[in-house]
């Protein structure tokens, strides 16, 4: 499975900001679309992303407030990325080796969207299932999840 088919079925709605948005603007977004993360474009290009790790560090750092600081300031201004070619093993290797939770997706200089941990996991896991499905349909007479052999 490649990252394409995680984006297929995620959609494609994104979530982008400036450097120079305020930080407590893109809090309010977040909270308001149910997002971990915002992608920080500017002049087109990808320069950073924003998560609920570097505001929790900026509140932590405020004495609880956000500040009157912009993005730029507390963004992770070197994301890593991943293609949608990436192999879906090699993102969860990036991401539990990188510690990050969002990876934006970019062909070439275009972003194409954004994966989380829980996307990822999400489609292992229905991935799985499937192929799990398929492998009792294989076996004859394997018993429905819950019954035994004994109460077919």
């Amino acid at each position: 499975m490649r990252v394409s088919d995680i984006l297929k079925v995620k959609g494609n709605t994104l979530y982008t900001v400036t450097p120079d948005t305020a930080l407590h603007d893109a809090v309010n977004t977040m909270a308001e679309h149910d997002i971990g993360s915002l992608v920080v474009m500017e002049f087109g290009d990808l320069v950073g992303m924003l998560t609920f790790r570097e505001i929790i560090l900026t509140l932590k750092k405020n004495d609880g407030t956000v500040g009157t600081a912009t993005i730029r300031k507390v963004m992770d201004d070197h994301p890593i990325t991943c293609t949608p070619e990436t192999d879906v093993n090699e993102v969860r290797r990036i991401m539990l080796e990188h510690h990050v939770r969002y990876l934006p997706v970019m062909e070439n200089r275009t972003l194409m969207g954004v994966i989380s941990f829980y996307d990822v996991a999400k489609a292992v896991v229905e991935e799985q299932s499937f192929e799990n499905r398929m492998l009792k349909a294989y076996i004859r007479d394997w018993p429905e999840e819950g019954q035994s052999r004994e109460t077919r």
